[in-house]
């Protein structure tokens, strides 16, 4: 024995936060400052930057992991935004960041994934809570606050308090119009919103590996929906095939083999129904067949979640030849321009208009509230984002339902919560 001491084995976060710290290992609990290899950072940008302006920071630390990105009042409805708009991009010149996606671009955080700005085993940030998306990838994700933003723009590095991590193994196969939303809904319901409350969730189980990346980035994103600070899939063959058909190259990156994890859960997912969060909270989902009938006044398709190119076709498919029902709207949002021209070359958008739906610019949409698709007092929807908070998508006296892209195309054409099993039977 030549005395030295064998490093500790490593959950994917442990190990992501100890090489961004320049460190051998780190353990739950611990202090470290880490070095950001990402920062998206919405329209908000001025509101970030005003830190810095107030101390007179004219240069930032690295403009080459900054990313700015329009969507979430893309275009913008008010002077205020379009303000807003309008400075960031006087920012993005005078600052020298390259990587800029402006209102014709979509969805910062599928941005950030798509176009491989979020790597294997980095610290990818953004100033939006839904960064954990990124870990679909195997690059720890998380949001920060406005003030956090400016202090990584100056120094490039953040400091972080090294989480717990969940093992939650998937096993089983989905069943028919079953997605990777409803797993992420029946976690919410099973186990709470905050049950990851500071941790890491880490999918493993042989169907983790058997799902897409864009699966992945759904089960990612609702991650911090349960509480956790980081949600990440190992890297695989299906990683590496992603960034291969981008032209870059993916090591392999995932825990070490003995890692230490402070809860492990496992999920069955072949006894899973299609879900449906209640208003309120994300975490009052029920099988759709208990939530069955209720008059949906508006469907929402799209957001960071599930505006993804599969999560439309699926749309399409179901939509195909129907009509959305009387009294009911159904408003469809692509998170990006490349989802958007790809349905526009599949003829999607055209199944889309055929059957009643309005599809918007690619960006968030109805989701947030902000620009589009308004909810008023006393109307349902059932969306595909990631919320249902009281006032999240407009009135707070509106009712918002989430579910997956199959039971919203379901709603749509029944006017009511319905089980796609049925519908499209």
């Amino acid at each position: 024995m030549d005395g030295k001491a064998i490093p500790r084995a490593m959950t994917m976060a442990e190990k992501v936060l100890a090489a961004a710290a320049g460190l051998g290992e780190v353990r739950p609990g611990q202090f470290v400052t880490a070095k950001v290899d990402r920062l998206m950072i919405t329209e908000c940008f001025p509101l970030v930057y005003r830190h810095l302006d107030q101390l007179d920071i004219r240069k930032l630390a690295d403009p080459d992991s900054v990313t700015v990105a329009f969507d979430h009042e893309a275009p913008p409805s008010t002077i205020q935004a379009a303000t807003m708009q309008a400075q960031s991009r006087e920012l993005v010149e005078q600052l020298g960041i390259d990587s800029f996606f402006d209102i014709n671009s979509g969805i910062g955080h599928e941005l950030v994934v798509s176009h491989g700005l979020c790597r294997p085993g980095h610290l990818s940030l953004a100033t939006d809570s839904h960064a954990c998306m990124y870990g679909a990838v195997g690059s720890a994700g998380c949001g920060i606050g406005f003030t956090e933003g400016a202090w990584v723009l100056a120094t490039g590095h953040l400091w972080f308090r090294v989480p717990h991590s969940i093992n939650v193994i998937l096993h089983g196969s989905l069943s028919p119009f079953v997605t990777s939303k409803d797993i992420a809904l029946f976690l919410a319901a099973q186990y709470g919103t905050d049950f990851a409350n500071y941790q890491t969730i880490e999918f493993s189980g042989e169907l983790a590996h058997s799902l897409t990346i864009s699966q992945r980035m759904t089960l990612c994103n609702m991650g911090v929906e349960l509480g956790a600070k980081f949600a990440l899939f190992a890297v695989d063959e299906t990683t590496q095939a992603y960034y291969s058909a981008r032209g870059l190259p993916c090591e392999p990156f995932g825990p070490d083999k003995n890692a230490t994890y402070a809860r492990e859960i496992t999920v069955d997912a072949s006894k899973l129904e299609p879900q449906v969060a209640l208003p309120g909270d994300v975490g009052n989902g029920v099988n759709v067949t208990e939530a069955a009938g209720v008059r949906i006044n508006q469907v929402f398709i799209g957001s960071c979640v599930n505006g993804k190119l599969d999560d439309l076709r699926t749309a399409a498919q179901l939509l195909k030849g129907k009509r959305v029902a009387k009294g009911t709207r159904l408003l469809i949002s692509p998170a990006s321009a490349e989802i958007y021209q790809q349905l526009l070359h599949e003829g999607a958008l055209a199944v889309f208009a055929e059957a009643g739906a309005v599809v918007s610019p690619p960006g968030c949409g109805p989701c947030l509230g902000g620009h589009l698709g308004l909810l008023a007092p006393g109307e349902n929807c059932l969306s595909t984002g990631n919320r249902n908070f009281k006032g999240r998508m407009g009135s707070p006296q509106a009712n918002i339902y989430l579910a997956s892209p199959a039971v919203a195309a379901a709603a749509a054409v029944s006017g009511r919560i319905a089980d796609p099993r049925e519908v499209f039977a």
